[in-house]
Formats: C-alpha cells, structure tokens, sequence
C-alpha cells in the first residue's frame, strides 16, 4: 500500500516553477506535510564532436553567487516533446546542430523536493548552426577532450549534479571516464 495525498494546494506560482503543499497519509497511520517544487521538466545535452572532445557551458547561476561549468542543458516548453527541446538547446547554447541526437535516458534531479526530471541526450555529428539565446544567460563555451573531463573533476571542477550524472550515463556510450 503507497501513501496517499489528502489535500494538495499551490502555495506560489512563477513564470518557471510553482511551489506546492500536500498532505499525505502514510499506510502506518502516519500523515505529513511535504512542500514540492513544480517543474515541466529538462533536457540535457551531453555534445561531443567529431575530434572526441566535449562541449561545455559556463554561465552564471544566481542561486549559487557563481558561473558553473555545465553539460549545455535547458527547460521544456509546455507540450514540448524532450528531443525537440534538446535540438533547440543545442543550438541556442553552443551554436550547433546535430545530425544525431541518441536518448541516453534520464534521471529526477532532486526527488526529495522536486518533480523535475531531465531527459538526457547525446548530440553528435555537429554543426555551426546558431540561434539566439536567453536574454539572461552570458555563456562561455569550453571544448575539452573527453580524456581531460575525468581532470575538471578529480579537481572539482564540475559542481553541477546534471552534468555530474549526464557523464556517468554518457560514459556507457562513450566509454569509461575512470
């Protein structure tokens, strides 16, 4: 027997995510309040040219107070299927199409609080293909071999969870990073 919901209600509503409150009662008798962060979900882009080496992002988050150095990624439009979303992200964020974008799998970013579940793919066969991105995102590209990501992060480097977990899943494909 799973938990049941009782009560649910939006508490906030913004332009990318809603916070919610639902009260659940567990099989045990038990019942608790959980506060759950809403999002239409993600796409991440694992990019890797015909040179073997891959495409990263460095831009400024504002929840950090800092520019992380990231896997190009972004967020589903509403009724956006992942592989469109990709595409586009693709181009708006590292000025490439790809001639092959292979589903890699997913994973739920931050299950303990969050809905949101991001669809990773791999992006091959690149090409100069640029569109205009985010008015609020200054991104720095750095192209790197696939040997020297294993470096950034024995060096902690990469602080991003998604980029964290998109290597690990890529790396079945592209081989093992240790």
């Amino acid at each position: 027997m799973e938990p049941t919901t009782q009560k649910s209600e939006i508490l906030f509503r913004g332009h990318l995510i809603q916070l919610r409150r639902d009260e659940v009662l567990f099989p045990n008798g038990v019942a608790h309040s959980f506060e759950v962060v809403v999002h239409p979900g993600a796409v991440t882009i694992v990019p890797i040219d015909d040179q073997g080496r891959l495409w990263f992002v460095r831009q400024y988050r504002h929840a950090t107070g800092e520019r992380l150095l990231e896997l190009p990624a972004g967020t589903l439009n509403p009724g956006e299927a992942p592989e469109v979303c990709a595409a586009r992200e693709c181009r708006e964020e590292i000025g490439m199409a790809a001639s092959r974008l292979t589903p890699l799998g997913g994973f739920f970013l931050a299950p303990g609080y969050s809905t949101e579940y991001t669809h990773l793919f791999l992006a091959q066969g690149l090409t100069p293909a640029p569109l205009k991105g985010d008015e609020d995102e200054e991104i720095e590209l750095e192209v790197v071999p696939f040997a020297e990501v294993k470096n950034w992060i024995a060096r902690g480097d990469l602080r991003d969870a998604k980029t964290l977990a998109a290597l690990l899943l890529a790396s079945v494909d592209l081989g093992p990073l240790f």
